[in-house]
C-alpha cells in the first residue's frame, strides 16, 4: 500500500505542520468515522463507539478535541479516558466492546511531535486495508450528520483504576512485590499516574520520578531513551531496579542495583528463557535491528526465531501469523501474547519480575547465556523521501564495512518510519571496528544526502 498520511505507526508528525493539523484531525476523525460506520455489523441498531486516550504533550487538547468533533460529525460515540498508556487504550477497548481505539501520542518523542494511531475492537492494532480506508475517505470532502444522527461524548473517570486492574491480573497471585525497591519512571508521559501505583499495590518501596508533566517535558532527560537520570535514582536509593517506560508506555528499559542497563532484546530473553524451563516455547520474533547475538541464544534453547521488518506491528504480524507468543525489539517493545494484544512496558516490566521472583536469580543471571554483539547505530538526518539506494557512493561504504567484517557481522541501512532519517545499524566484533564502520557509512549518507 502507498501511504500518504500513515507510517509504520499511525500518523505522526510536527504539530503545526501538516498533517498535524486540527483541521487534518478533524476531517481524519471524520474520515475514520465513516469507515468505522461502514464495517459495523448491518444488523447493528446503536451507533459505533471508539475511546479516546493520550499522553501529556501540550497539543493534545488540541487534537483530542479535533478528533472528538470528526468523530461525532460521522455519527460516532466518543468515549474519553485523558492521559493513558497506550496498552492501556487497547485494553480497554476490548473490555468496553468498544469499536475501536485512538491513541493520542507520539511515544518517545520530543513534545513537538504528536500522532494518532487506531486500534481494532479486539485490542490489535488495526490492518493496512483499514488505513487505506480511511486514506480513501481523506480525499472526499468532509461532511455533517444531520442533527440527530451526531455522536456523543463522555469521559470515562475510572480508566486508570481499570487499566491498573488488568496489570495487576498478569502477575502471579501467589507472589508480591514486598521487599523490593523500585525507582520507576514514567518519562513525565502517560503512565505518570498509573505506574507507581501498580507496583506500589504489589508490594513494591516505589521511588517515582518523570512523573511531573507539564505539557512540553514528556520523554526530556527522563524515560526509557533517556535513562541517564534512572541510573543515577537507582545508586542513590540503593534500589533493586529500576523501570523506565517511554512517553506512551508502551516500551521498557530496566536498571539493575549496580546500574548496568538492559535493552528490549535483553528483558525479551530473560522472559523467554524463564518461559522455556517450564513449557514449550515454539518461536520468538524480532526484527532486522534484534542483535546477532539474541538469534544465536535463542537457537541454542532450541526456539525457532524470525525478523519482521521493524516496527512493533511487524512483530505482532508474524507472531499472530505463525501462532507464537513472544516478540519485541531492541528499542524496548516486547509483547506476551499471552498477556495482552500488544506492547506494554508494565506489563513487560511484570514479566521480568516475575521471572526473577520465581526464579529467585537476578536479572543478570537469567541473561547469563547471552552474549550481545557490539551494535552501533548513527540515525543520519535526510530530506524526506530520500532514496539512499540510488547512491553508489553509499553502497560503495557498505559493502566495505561488510567485507571488512568477514562474515561475523552485519549491516543495515533503513529509514524510519516515524521520522526525517537514515538510521545505520552496524553489528559485529570488535567494537572499535563498528563504531569506525557505522561512521564511515553515515559519512557517506551525509555527503549524498547534501550532495
Amino acid at each position: 500500500m502507498s501511504r500518504k498520511y500513515f507510517g509504520t505507526d499511525g500518523v505522526r508528525g510536527t504539530v503545526g505542520e501538516p498533517p498535524m493539523t486540527a483541521d487534518f484531525v478533524l476531517r481524519l476523525g471524520y474520515a475514520a468515522g465513516k469507515v468505522l460506520t461502514e464495517r459495523r455489523q448491518a444488523s447493528a441498531s446503536d451507533r459505533p463507539a471508539v475511546l479516546i486516550g493520550k499522553d501529556t504533550r501540550i497539543s493534545g487538547y488540541m487534537l483530542e478535541a479535533a478528533l472528538e468533533a470528526g468523530f461525532s460529525a460521522a455519527g460516532v460515540d466518543v468515549l474519553l479516558c485523558g492521559p493513558l498508556p497506550t496498552p492501556g487504550v487497547a485494553y480497554l477497548t476490548r473490555a468496553l466492546r468498544l469499536m475501536a481505539g485512538v491513541v493520542i501520542s507520539a511515544s518517545h518523542n520530543a513534545y513537538q511531535d504528536n500522532g494518532i494511531k487506531f486500534f481494532s475492537g479486539d485490542g490489535f492494532k488495526l490492518p493496512d486495508a483499514f488505513e487505506a480506508q480511511v486514506e480513501r475517505a481523506l480525499e472526499f470532502t468532509m461532511g455533517c450528520n444531520a442533527a440527530a444522527q451526531l455522536g456523543r461524548a463522555r469521559r470515562i473517570e475510572d480508566a486508570a483504576g481499570r487499566y491498573v486492574e488488568f496489570c495487576k491480573s498478569n502477575f502471579p497471585a501467589e507472589l508480591d512485590l514486598k521487599g523490593m525497591k523500585l525507582v520507576v519512571d514514567c518519562a513525565h508521559g502517560a503512565a505518570y499516574q498509573v505506574a507507581p501505583h501498580l507496583f506500589h499495590e504489589l508490594g513494591a518501596d516505589v521511588v517515582p520520578i518523570g512523573v511531573q508533566p507539564d505539557g512540553f517535558n514528556i520523554n526530556d532527560m527522563f524515560g526509557a531513551t533517556a535513562p541517564d537520570q534512572l541510573v543515577m535514582e537507582v545508586k542513590r536509593t540503593k534500589a533493586d531496579y529500576g523501570i523506565a517506560l517511554d512517553g506512551d508506555a508502551d516500551r521498557l528499559v530496566v536498571v539493575d542495583s549496580a546500574g548496568r542497563l538492559y535493552d528490549g532484546d535483553e528483558l525479551l530473553f530473560a522472559i523467554v528463557g524463564h518461559r522455556a524451563r517450564r513449557e514449550k516455547v515454539a518461536g520468538v520474533a524480532g526484527t532486522l535491528m534484534t542483535n546477532l547475538g539474541m538469534e544465536q541464544a535463542i537457537g541454542r534453547l532450541g526456539i525457532a526465531f524470525g525478523r519482521a521488518k521493524v516496527g512493533d506491528r511487524y512483530v505482532l504480524e508474524m507472531l499472530r501469523e505463525k501462532g507464537w507468543l513472544y516478540g519485541g525489539e531492541n528499542s524496548g517493545h516486547v509483547i506476551c501474547l499471552d498477556k495482552h494484544t500488544t506492547g506494554d512496558g508494565l506489563v513487560s516490566a511484570l514479566q521480568v519480575l516475575t521471572a526473577i521472583r520465581e526464579s529467585g536469580k537476578s536479572l543478570a543471571e537469567l541473561i547469563s547465556d547471552l552474549a550481545l554483539y557490539p551494535q552501533v547505530l548513527v540515525n543520519v538526518k535526510v530530506a524526506r523521501g530520500f532514496d539512499w539506494t540510488v547512491h553508489a557512493s553509499i553502497a560503495a561504504a557498505q559493502k566495505e564495512v561488510e567485507t571488512s567484517l568477514a562474515g561475523h557481522g552485519r549491516v543495515l541501512l533503513r529509514p524510519s518510519g516515524t521520522e526525517p532519517v537514515l538510521r545505520v545499524m552496524v553489528e559485529g566484533e570488535p567494537r572499535s571496528a563498528v563504531e569506525q564502520g557505522a561512521e564511515s557509512i553515515a559519512a557517506a549518507v551525509r555527503q549524498a544526502a547534501g550532495a
